[in-house]
């Protein structure tokens, strides 16, 4: 005689127990593992630019079209870029960074119309402020790596000569074997020989005629102006 095994779904509800079945098991374990809806005063707001979905940053305000000339700060200096965080200073370069863009396009589209581009100055001082933030990066990155390693330059190095007694900076290499075994190593030749000091002499000669020419002319093209312009000579003086 065979017994028949009926599925959960299928068998029939024993007396004095409620109907159960995969459905609201599952309703059931679903509803406990649900989280805690959060109160509105917990729920912290993302807070975002304006959404702009065309190309209206990489254009002037439009009040501004048409005016010869528009007002404008000055220029970060150093001074003022060291007392920032470096948040602060990364927030910055975006935002200098999407102003140079601004004004770049400004210029092009002066060139095409053939109209003076307004107050020019502003493409330069957002230079001068993306400059001066690189530099106050670049030396906290030196203090930290003197901190650090004790080396101001990322790879560790030393002045060498090469064979024509040129001096250049060698930087540190990492070998697989030490250098007094390395064959490759030894082939480079970090010294020269004693007939290599007359074209080294040479070499600095031409160097100092080459410095001393320049000067000349810059001397000659002085003489030349304040020749031409006595007034402006005579006022650059009295300063």
């Amino acid at each position: 005689m065979r017994a028949w095994i009926l599925p959960l779904w299928s068998h029939p509800n024993p007396p004095g127990r409620p109907c159960v079945t995969f459905s609201s098991m599952a309703f059931n374990l679903y509803h406990k593992n649900l989280p805690k809806n959060e109160t509105l005063h917990q729920v912290k707001f993302l807070h975002t630019t304006v959404s702009r979905r065309g190309l209206e940053e990489f254009f002037d305000d439009p009040g501004n079209w048409g005016e010869k000339s528009v007002k404008s700060g000055d220029s970060w200096n150093i001074k003022q870029l060291r007392g920032k965080s470096s948040e602060d200073l990364h927030k910055l370069w975006y935002v200098l960074l999407k102003e140079r863009n601004m004004l770049l396009t400004l210029e092009q589209e002066s060139k095409r119309q053939r109209k003076p581009m307004p107050s020019p100055e502003r493409l330069e001082k957002v230079e001068t402020s993306m400059k001066n933030i690189d530099l106050v990066v670049r030396e906290r990155e030196i203090a930290l790596r003197l901190l650090q390693t004790g080396h101001e330059k990322p790879v560790p190095g030393e002045w060498r000569h090469d064979f024509l007694g040129r001096t250049f900076w060698y930087s540190y290499k990492e070998w697989p074997i030490p250098w007094h075994l390395n064959k490759k190593h030894k082939k480079k030749r970090f010294y020269y020989l004693p007939h290599v000091n007359h074209f080294i002499r040479l070499r600095l000669e031409k160097a100092l005629r080459k410095r001393a020419r320049q000067q000349s002319l810059e001397r000659t093209r002085r003489k030349v102006l304040e020749r031409k312009f006595p007034d402006v000579a005579v006022k650059s003086q009295s300063q």
